[in-house]
């Protein structure tokens, strides 16, 4: 590596808002971190963009850092136009932009297809180097795997996923080390096969630190519609839905709680506000290879941001917090995201578990599989993912 990173962004599109937009930005322009305005110490130095819709930054973006030079290709990209690979690493994002839906209503992002390209490239150069993925790996679980299998056999860090495992908590607390929770619950908003992952990094970032770490998911049954208000209304995960005690407390943490009445806003709801306010809620019931129970809840119009619950033997409250997401237009929670991509650039190790990401991934892929399937319960012996995690904090708190 030279001594200052030089790195190759890969991305489906750079306009405002975009996630090519919210990262690479931060390194080239920098961001707000521990009370000051860090400036990653390495340079984007080529830049390859799929798609350029209106308001497309690419370009005005180059001519204003003129280390960062455009590429037809993604070899060109990484290779600076030669025949070898020529950067310290990978900014791999496929987020956002005009691409197909299959008949299951996954938008295929290409980027499996991007990896590909990066890894042929990593072959005919006989060395290879980080690449960080943004979001979930792909809208295939095969592909996913593969990606992972390739970075171990080529023997190169790969990170991915998102800002909620980083981004401030609300309280800014741990979920305890060792714990051995019974049951847990996430709320959340947005489409599947999209926000979904989101909320379930969120279930996943807290319950890996159990005693005895992951060991995997045995099934998932995804949920939508009347169903949801009728398994709500079960009381119970052996009556066919959850604790009641969990969903109140996500509630109770969120700061975007809307009301079915005017005026005052912070009332919190009945379930006939409930069933008023949310047109088409979606619930993952997920359960884990060790007997943990998990529920994840879309209520697009009840809530606007993230919250999770967990019940734990002995302790006499449920434990919960809110995943602290800031205004659109700042989106500072990509700092601490940006910052995990820099300490694996510069160190060689991602500073958090692929395999996170790795069974995230295929937890969205067997959500969106069963409500395509009718609400069936899928059987997913494939997600027998185990892995460990230490008892450090993962989480912005400064």
């Amino acid at each position: 590596m030279s001594s200052r990173p030089r790195l190759a962004a890969v991305v489906t599109e750079y306009r405002k808002f975009s996630h090519a937009q919210h990262i690479v930005d931060r390194f080239l322009f920098g961001y707000g971190w521990e009370g000051g305005h860090h400036k990653p110490q390495m340079d984007v130095v080529s830049l390859y963009v799929d798609q350029r819709p209106k308001g497309d930054l690419s370009q005005s973006r180059a001519a204003e850092f003129p280390k960062m030079r455009i590429a037809p290709t993604i070899a060109d990209a990484l290779t600076g136009g030669g025949r070898t690979l020529d950067v310290d690493g990978v900014l791999l994002i496929g987020e956002h932009g005009a691409y197909p839906r299959n008949e299951k209503g996954q938008t295929l992002y290409p980027r499996y297809e991007f990896f590909t390209q990066i890894i042929d490239v990593f072959r005919k150069s006989g060395r290879s180097v980080p690449i960080f993925n943004d979001k979930h790996l792909s809208w295939s679980w095969e592909h996913a795997h593969e990606m992972v299998a390739t970075s171990r056999a080529l023997n190169f860090p790969l990170m991915a996923g998102s800002s909620l495992p980083v981004t401030r908590r609300l309280p800014a607390i741990d979920f305890p080390y060792d714990s051995t929770p019974t049951e847990v619950m996430a709320i959340g908003y947005g489409k599947v096969d999209s926000y979904d992952f989101h909320v379930l990094e969120t279930i996943q970032c807290m319950v890996e630190r159990r005693r005895g770490g992951e060991t995997g998911v045995v099934a998932v049954q995804a949920i939508r519609g009347d169903d949801v208000w009728t398994r709500m209304s079960a009381g119970s995960w052996q009556a066919g839905g959850w604790d009641s005690s969990l969903f109140n407390a996500c509630l109770c943490r969120s700061i975007t709680l809307g009301s079915a009445r005017a005026g005052y806003s912070d009332v919190f709801p009945s379930p006939a506000d409930v069933r008023k306010l949310v047109k088409t809620p979606v619930a993952y019931r997920i359960e884990y290879r060790d007997g943990l129970k998990a529920t994840m809840l879309l209520l697009n119009e009840l809530v606007t941001d993230m919250t999770f619950a967990a019940r734990l033997p002995g302790h006499g409250n449920v434990f919960s917090c809110l995943m602290y997401l800031p205004h659109r237009d700042v989106c500072n929670f990509f700092n601490p995201l940006v910052n995990q991509a820099e300490t694996m650039f510069l160190t060689g190790h991602s500073p958090r578990p692929i395999e996170r990401t790795l069974l995230t991934t295929g937890l969205t892929a067997a959500g969106v599989e069963s409500l395509w399937r009718g609400q069936q319960r899928i059987e997913t012996p494939h997600l027998a993912v185990a892995y460990r995690v230490g008892d450090e904090s993962v989480f912005w708190r400064t």
